[in-house]
């Protein structure tokens, strides 16, 4: 009987706990998701990408407004900074900003 109430309790707290980490798993994947939409539209997802166009990175960044929300501590131009890092900027530039930032891609994508 002990050893049922063991199991039973077992079962109980991994059922509990399995959709407290399935919501957090999606929603990180979805701003992930949200991102690499975006960066395909700006950059054909290429997220090392520098064109000589003044805008660098997946999601082509100014220098002016990596350096001024803080890209400079990862990378002198965003596309010399990895992906997550770019990421990291640009969420600063979209609490900034906001999604206008990327004026054509994000009205494209229905971002608001």
């Amino acid at each position: 009987m002990r050893m049922r109430t063991l199991v039973s309790a077992a079962a109980l707290t991994a059922a509990t706990l399995t959709p407290v980490v399935a919501v957090q798993a999606s929603s990180e994947a979805a701003t992930t998701r949200t991102w690499d939409r975006l960066a395909h539209c700006e950059s054909g997802g290429r997220w090392h990408i520098n064109t000589g166009n003044g805008y660098y990175g997946g999601l082509q960044i100014s220098p002016g407004t990596w350096r001024g929300y803080g890209g400079g501590r990862f990378a002198r131009l965003p596309h010399g900074a990895s992906k997550g890092e770019q990421i990291k900027v640009a969420e600063r530039i979209k609490r900034g900003q906001g999604w206008g930032a990327w004026p054509s891609c994000s009205s494209r994508l229905g971002l608001r």
